[in-house]
């Protein structure tokens, strides 16, 4: 049986579903926005926080620089806002202790080979490749280098460009997170039956959903479709200034999630027919005999 092991918590076809909350970037830079968002995960029972990893001059091309951006900080050219948002290295060690008092793990995406580079040197639990980067060879063989987890979205992307990512990892199994890249993703571009798709053509992979929707139900259906590997975008308040923030679940909506993944794992059952034993009472009350 093929599994994923992130930071000892092993993910296969019999595992409870590993759920993540895709803080993101909706920190925006501020790190007590980041502990308060920790907090959140933590209490509402994921089993990771993730964030997003990048060089803001490697990740984000030149064409966009000079774009100006009205932010909460006033106006100033996209790679500015950019670099303001984007945690250091030093942040990141700050939320690797963090975590490992709240007893969560965290990971990021990583958006270019620097920043690979220098999460894998404290330590990364799981290198997440965006739906973004799903066709960089170049980020995503940086991290093939290392004897570390990989997860990939599968986002915005064509099942050709799909299957020629997914071979670079020959017999390495990965988890593969089916999604659609709105923010937010409207019902009917949701197409849960993908996650079927995805089970029979890379049955030696961990198929997910990584979902980009408002509302709890759609990720639900992801679970009982199969996915063993859930990420949410989460956020302190949908009001806050930022891109996601949107498509992301506040507080008690995280924590409800949860709460319904759990709850259908326990109804899925095995799917073998048989009377159970709180069945019987009733049975010998309401059955006539033959």
């Amino acid at each position: 049986m093929n599994s994923l092991v992130i930071n000892n918590t092993k993910i296969d076809s019999e595992s409870p579903v590993y759920i993540i909350a895709e803080i993101g970037i909706n920190h925006n830079g501020d790190m007590n926005n980041v502990f308060k968002l920790i907090d959140i995960a933590s209490e509402a029972g994921c089993n990771a926080v993730k964030f997003q990893k990048r060089t803001p001059e490697l990740a984000v091309p030149e064409s966009e620089w000079d774009i100006r951006r009205e932010t909460p900080w006033g106006e100033m050219s996209y790679i500015d806002y950019k670099r303001k948002i984007e945690l250091s290295i030093p942040q990141y060690k700050e939320i690797d202790s963090y975590c490992k008092q709240k007893q969560i793990t965290w990971f990021a995406s990583c958006w270019d080979e620097q920043s690979v580079e220098q999460l894998a040197e404290i330590n990364i639990s799981c290198f997440k490749i965006a739906s973004a980067s799903l066709t960089d060879f170049k980020t995503i063989s940086s991290m093939l280098k290392y004897d570390i987890p990989i997860i990939m979205s599968t986002g915005m992307s064509t099942f050709m460009e799909i299957k020629e990512s997914v071979s670079m990892f020959e017999d390495r199994t990965i988890g593969l997170m089916h999604a659609t890249s709105s923010y937010p993703c409207p019902p009917e571009e949701l197409n849960l039956n993908m996650i079927k798709t995805l089970s029979n053509e890379f049955p030696n992979h961990i198929i997910g959903y990584s979902g980009l929707e408002t509302g709890l139900s759609t990720t639900s259906v992801a679970v009982a479709f199969g996915a063993k590997i859930v990420e949410r975008h989460i956020t302190l308040d949908r009001a806050m200034w930022g891109t996601d923030q949107s498509a992301s679940l506040a507080p008690g909506g995280l924590r409800s999630l949860v709460g319904h993944i759990r709850t259908i794992e326990k109804s899925l059952g095995d799917g073998v027919k048989k009377v159970y034993d709180s069945e019987l009472s009733s049975r010998k009350k309401l059955r006539r005999d033959k």
